[in-house]
């Protein structure tokens, strides 16, 4: 049996010796690569925590002491060291989590994946141990140099460095890199610190030499140690940290077990907040991950560990590589306009873009609010602003959104990828809001493409728009066949109507649920139910002609990827209130939870978000002698005049 198989709990890792200690990393490594090649996952970051992992948990006692990560995708070895070893199903339906989770865990404390909050979780936690008198409990904060980049941790920072005797072990866990090399301020400091590791040793050796020197030797090195600060600050310029009142260990090679216990331990025994910077390697012990200049394999499909080719071929064009093409083609036509992300340049698909026009793409950092806040100044500097990021985190900008971009009437485009359910990433990487938190915008306008023509066309429709914001969304899969439009009515594009005028069932189909609701049509016309599909294509403001047309046909269905709660479908039915007609609206959306990490296709199933169970609700609703059809209920229903 591996040593990594007689793992069950961190208190196991207590009794190896340093020989078992570089074999078990050597099988970690292992076990991480053949795994996450089978399910697909976060190789990279993983693979650069496995001896900074290891020694935490040999110095610190789980769950009585609190490690927190952030933001949680390099938690595979803390969940392998922590009694969780099959990987079967990593990120799938049933199995372990990408991330944290309470429900797996008592070890796992916070299970959020969004960067730079973890530094505000140990302030808190810290704070209650002091409150309760638990002085033998211990708060450890695993935060990367990217996540550094983020506002949040500096606020935080700056209480916690206020409590000089509020034990509180921050772990900087450096490895240059967030998806793609980190940027900014910060990482220039950080990188001076690295290339300054020797002061501690060349103050050793000072000492001992000026000691062992007569007479004057020992006074001498006194008056050094005296002007420490401004020595250490010439040398090594950590001061940053410590003029914050942090204590600073470091650098330190993460990979050098010893070398990190050494250093924990010596936090440990601080009675007030540390700060412990150690140096690891992104894709440590995979040549293909340290071969990759992009992201290190930060997250990588299921494929041959060999090779590093896909097991399966992809399906088609992703929504990105789309956006991508179009934001090249509309620079070259437009030099106003310009890019800005949040330390996720390749994800979001702007590597062209910055490639063709470096100086016209910033990437910001894990800093969404300051993305918002610079665009509108992009903006009111005669610029127009293309800002690409995933949709899970713009709510993070919400408020700059709302009173710096909007307030201001600000030409700014907000390109949200991974919109509405991402699946496998978890419930804090769902995009199922921004359609209802951005419904409370004043003069902001949201399209929701529902294929590869309209998302370049409406691309182009929004950067047109130079007095309000305006939102593209799409979501995280490949983009299918085109869908056609038969007709248009005001700005909707009508895919499906009777030959006949009239129709029992309008059906809104938003973005890709335009397919799923010529699906749900073709079912309803087989049963007898006839039914007219439209693609609003901007969803905010709902389209004029829409309550006249709804006002033709008995019932109205929406179908949207995103909270039924202040989403698209509540919009109609307010837009039908206000029109004066009184009609039933039908929401087919996502209830209020947290869905669970599966694949998209299985967590809309589970949503009752398929066309099967669109069309049985519906006839259910349809005045007539129809049984209910069972299922979950991922729909609600109210009178537009209600």
């Amino acid at each position: 049996m591996s040593l990594l198989e007689n793992i069950r709990s961190p208190r196991d890792l207590k009794a190896l010796d340093t020989e078992d200690l570089t074999e078990l990393a050597e099988e970690i490594r292992h076990f991480l690569v053949h795994a996450v090649a089978r399910t697909g996952g976060h190789l990279g970051p993983n693979l650069g925590v496995v001896e900074l992992t290891i020694a935490l948990h040999r110095i610190f006692d789980s769950p009585a002491d609190r490690i927190l990560w952030d933001t949680g995708h390099q938690s595979y070895v803390h969940k392998l060291l922590t009694g969780r070893q099959d990987f079967s199903k990593l990120r799938g339906k049933g199995g372990l989590s990408g991330y944290p989770s309470r429900e797996e865990s008592e070890h796992d404390v916070i299970e959020n994946s969004h960067a730079s909050t973890v530094l505000g979780w140990a302030d808190g936690l810290a704070k209650a141990n002091q409150v309760l008198g638990r002085w033998n409990r211990h708060v450890v904060a695993v935060i990367g140099d990217g996540a550094l980049t983020g506002g949040m941790a500096w606020e935080a920072l700056n209480n916690i460095a206020a409590a000089k005797d509020r034990p509180l072990i921050i772990v900087v866990n450096d490895n240059e890199r967030s998806y793609a090399p980190t940027i900014g301020g910060l990482a220039n400091h950080l990188a001076t610190l690295r290339t300054t590791d020797g002061y501690e040793r060349m103050l050793s050796w000072g000492k001992d030499l000026l000691e062992r020197t007569p007479v004057v030797g020992k006074p001498l090195y006194e008056s050094l140690h005296g002007a420490k600060k401004g020595f250490k600050d010439a040398f090594a310029p950590q001061g940053m940290f410590e003029d914050l009142g942090l204590k600073y260990l470091g650098p330190i090679d993460g990979h050098d077990i010893a070398a990190v216990e050494s250093a924990l331990r010596r936090a440990k025994r601080f009675h007030g907040p540390v700060l412990v910077h150690c140096r690891t390697q992104k894709g440590r012990g995979y040549q293909p991950a340290l071969e990759d200049e992009a992201d290190r394999f930060h997250s990588v499909g299921v494929m041959n560990p060999l090779t590093c080719q896909p097991l399966s071929p992809s399906a088609g064009r992703s929504w990105t590589s789309v956006f991508g093409d179009e934001m090249l083609r509309i620079g070259a036509e437009r030099p106003d306009v310009v890019a800005i992300t949040a330390a996720m340049l390749h994800p979001v698909g702007l590597t062209k873009f910055a490639e063709a026009y470096p100086d016209r793409v910033w990437d910001v950092g894990i800093a969404e609010q300051h993305a918002a806040v610079s665009a509108a100044g992009l903006a009111t500097g005669g610029l127009h602003p293309v800002v690409a990021v995933y949709a899970t985190f713009l709510n993070r900008a919400f408020d700059q959104v709302l009173m710096d971009v909007a307030l201001h009437k600000c030409g700014v485009t907000f390109v949200l990828d991974r919109a509405g359910v991402t699946g496998t990433d978890g419930p804090s990487h769902n995009g199922m809001w921004d359609m209802s938190v951005l419904q409370v915008v004043p003069g902001l306008r949201i399209a929701a493409p529902r294929d590869a023509t309209q998302l370049r066309a409406q691309l182009r429709e929004a950067v047109a728009v130079e007095d309000a914001p305006t939102v593209v969304r799409y979501p995280k899969e490949n983009v299918g066949e085109d869908i056609p439009a038969v007709g248009r009515i005001g700005g909707m594009d009508v895919l499906a109507a009777p030959e006949a005028p009239g129709a029992d069932v309008l059906l809104v189909g938003v973005g890709t649920m335009a397919r799923v609701a010529l699906d749900a049509a073709d079912l309803l016309e087989a049963r007898g139910t006839t039914c007219t599909v439209v693609d609003p294509r901007w969803v905010k403001p709902v389209d004029e002609a829409l309550p006249g047309l709804a006002g033709r046909h008995r019932l109205v269905a929406v179908i949207e990827d995103n909270s039924r709660t202040g989403g698209v479908g509540w919009a109609v039915a307010q837009a039908l209130r206000d029109a004066g007609t009184d009609l039933p609206v039908r929401t087919f959306g996502i209830p209020e939870l947290f869905p669970a990490h599966a694949k998209r296709s299985e967590v809309l199933a589970d949503l009752g978000l398929t066309p099967a169970e669109i069309a049985g609700r519906i006839s259910a609703a349809l005045p007539g002698p129809v049984a209910a059809v069972p299922g979950p209920v991922a729909a609600t229903e109210e009178k537009s005049n209600a």
